[in-house]
């Protein structure tokens, strides 16, 4: 019930912060369309999915707006890239089935046959914000050359959360810091940061507090051994990150940390090194601590319980029994 009454938070929040940056008034938004545009995004997001849900967009909305105020973004972005950076974060994973693209494709499901087999759900996401945006006359009043680039745009942020693809964007992002060359008075570069603000927003709960980063985790684990028991149902190949026969929250956890997690925001704070940032990286650092030791105590109880099944039952070495042939006195 507490979880369910944060489904609304997508359509607040993000009208909240449309207002708060002078959007409406800038680009003169109809606040009915815009309220109605909001409405149709959260009913979008399919409710029953544990992770994947208009919750899940608002925590991402919420934490791109964290971003976007990072002195160096604040200083520099224009109300567009505002405009953008918000409905991005809000409709990243519209109308988001549940399951993963590999499982996508190995049904032969129409959206993998449709986009082919790239960026499937990205694609997805993206083609159905513009939709809505459509559907909704929202951006009607402006230019049509201007709401085209406004939605490839929107689409070019959405498809950089393809984790699929995140090494590409993370050595451009090395590349960048390393060369020291990225210059956000420039709209390419500025994009590209947009970009990967998004990407950090998308995955940054491991950079929560503790009790709040172990709910979603235990949120987004019980949508994948979901798609498991799917794929165990139908005799399809059980996808190993899926599989609650064989992984546990802790596990699966500890390697999106490392392989995943870490490294974004290890770059993310060489071009950001604020205080949001180094709070992040503390977050992270004892949120690993914290998976870790449950992940020790919980194979430590395994071992105990299979030693004691593995060794016979005695008798109590205090009970007196007599030798096999003696006689009681």
């Amino acid at each position: 019930m507490l979880w369910m009454a944060f489904w609304n938070s997508l359509v607040n929040l993000t009208f909240h912060l449309f207002n708060t940056y002078g959007l409406i008034e800038l680009f003169q938004l109809d606040m009915v369309k815009l309220r109605r545009f909001l409405v149709m995004i959260q009913e979008d997001y399919r409710c029953q999915n544990p992770y994947h849900n208009a919750v899940h967009a608002a925590d991402v909305t919420q934490a791109m707006y964290c971003y976007l105020q990072e002195p160096k973004l604040a200083e520099t972005l224009t109300s567009c890239d505002l405009l953008l950076g918000l409905l991005a974060a809000a409709t990243h994973d519209l109308d988001h089935p549940g399951v993963n693209q590999p499982f996508l494709i190995k049904t032969d499901h129409y959206l993998a046959a449709l986009y082919k087999n790239s960026s499937v759900l990205e694609n997805h996401h993206w083609k159905s914000a513009v939709g809505l945006l459509r559907e909704s006359d929202l951006l009607s009043h402006l230019p049509t050359e201007d709401r085209l680039n406004m939605e490839e745009r929107l689409g070019s942020l959405i498809l950089a959360t393809d984790i699929s693809r995140q090494n590409d964007y993370l050595s451009e992002f090395r590349t960048h810091l390393d060369k020291g060359d990225l210059c956000l008075t420039n709209g390419g570069h500025r994009h590209f940061i947009l970009q990967m603000a998004l990407k950090c927003a998308d995955i940054c709960n491991p950079c929560r507090p503790w009790k709040l980063s172990k709910q979603w985790s235990e949120k987004v684990t019980e949508e994948f051994f979901h798609q498991g028991d799917i794929e165990r149902k139908h005799n399809l190949e059980v996808t190993p990150l899926c599989d609650r026969q064989s992984n546990s929250v802790a596990n699966i956890q500890i390697g999106f940390m490392a392989y995943v997690v870490e490294p974004l925001f290890v770059e993310w704070s060489r071009f950001s090194d604020t205080r949001l940032s180094q709070t992040m990286m503390s977050h992270l650092s004892l949120n690993k601590q914290g998976w870790n030791e449950g992940r020790d105590k919980q194979e430590a109880s395994s071992s105990r319980a299979s030693e004691e099944q593995r060794t016979p039952a005695t008798k109590d070495s205090n009970s007196k029994v007599l030798p096999q042939g003696s006689k009681g006195s």
